[in-house]
């Protein structure tokens, strides 16, 4: 049963979460990305303090929990305004693929270097013409001896330049029914035919957004992670979790930008009262509230599903939770900004960037209408059109 109270230890990992994010806060975000730098400092100290790896075995580095605690620590960072995209990426679906599916030597060689932050994975599923669609993907493996040849193309790949490899999302063929199947590759950045692009985004982020083309790339048989025949089973084991950690990155933003304006309408007199006193102004601001912490719940539901096991049911609320907390966080970054009016748009309150920034998770990984189709199908058992 899920538990609509947080336990002890996760209040306490919230307290100390929020005190590391408030340490750096938006100005060292801001100013990081206005340098074209990655946020490397704040990385490696998550890193240090255990917060990265909190969701990994303990016998590999990590802290021994879950998705629930991980999430936390995303939300925490991103409601002090330094929200670290790649948690999403390394440790959530990198991290718990390989430690789920991956060989002993596979997790001894990457659990403890994606847990202290000193090596970093990104992940590669999007494609050109297939967006997220497991089932359209073109980038195949085939067999060379014991080797694997990669070949295909991937976009909108997060943190490239920062990582050491690509879990890359392929397909082989079945041997028994010629179909093609999806599996995992763990694909080092520098391997010969490992190319990539910088994508120019409007998006102004730490993590830059890249296209991969990938040309032959020899890898060895063990750079496969977990049975060539599980397929969507493991696909599927990386992509709960990130359905999850997006959810807690769109709330920490909402937290973030709703603190802003709530600050904002304490203090902002025009007539007699400070502004926050009118309904047209406060009743927005409380709506926004109620929706984050709506999707909060939901999240909280779907890591609790996910770290017991209840991959079906983690599915559905995965889900659920990233569509609700997408809504929550567009609505209340655009609640903040235009609390503020006119300063809302200016640098110095720091919200206008979150306009785009918000939609992202509206976005991706999948966007909301795929979400509709999921429990329109799913759920409700209602016919497919496609």
């Amino acid at each position: 049963m899920t538990t609509l109270i947080e336990p002890a230890e996760h209040k306490a990992l919230r307290e100390a979460v929020a005190a590391l994010g408030k340490r750096y806060g938006r100005e060292y975000l801001t100013k990081t990305v206005a340098e074209g730098k990655p946020l490397t400092e704040l990385w490696l100290e998550a890193g240090k303090l255990g917060y990265l790896g909190v969701n990994l075995p303990e016998e590999y580095g990590g802290g021994g929990g879950g998705i629930s605690e991980l999430a936390i620590v995303l939300e925490e960072l991103g409601a002090a305004g330094s929200p670290l995209l790649m948690l999403v990426v390394s440790p959530a679906i990198c991290g718990t693929v390989i430690a789920r599916f991956g060989t002993e030597e596979q997790k001894r060689d990457w659990l403890p270097g994606l847990a202290d932050g000193t090596r970093l994975m990104a992940f590669g599923i999007t494609e050109p013409d297939a967006g997220s669609n497991s089932h359209r993907i073109t980038t195949t493996a085939r067999r060379d001896g014991a080797d694997w040849l990669l070949t295909g193309r991937k976009v909108f790949i997060s943190g490239v330049d920062m990582a050491d490899a690509v879990l890359i999302v392929g397909r082989t063929e079945d041997a028994r029914t010629g179909n093609l199947k999806p599996c995992l590759f763990i694909v080092p950045t520098d391997a010969d035919g490992f190319h990539r692009r910088p994508i120019d985004m409007e998006l102004n982020a730490a993590e830059k957004q890249f296209e991969l083309t990938l040309d032959d790339v020899r890898l060895p048989a063990e750079a496969l992670v977990g049975d060539e025949d599980a397929g969507l089973l493991q696909l599927f084991a990386g992509l709960n979790p990130e359905r999850i950690m997006t959810a807690a990155f769109a709330i920490g933003m909402g937290r973030y930008a709703l603190a802003k304006a709530l600050d904002y309408a304490r203090e902002r007199t025009v007539w007699k009262t400070p502004i926050g006193a009118h309904q047209a102004i406060a009743h927005p601001l409380a709506q926004a509230h109620i929706d984050l912490e709506l999707a909060r719940l939901m999240m909280q539901k779907a890591a609790h599903l996910y770290d017991a096991g209840d991959d079906i049911g983690a599915g559905e609320a995965a889900n659920m939770a990233k569509y609700a907390a997408g809504e929550a966080c567009v609505k209340a970054v655009d609640q903040a900004v235009h609390t503020l009016g006119g300063n809302g748009l200016t640098r110095e309150f720091g919200l206008a960037s979150l306009i785009t920034a918000a939609r992202v998770a509206r976005i991706a990984p999948v966007s909301r209408e795929m979400i509709l189709n999921y429990v329109s199908h799913q759920t409700l058992g209602l016919p497919k059109s496609y």
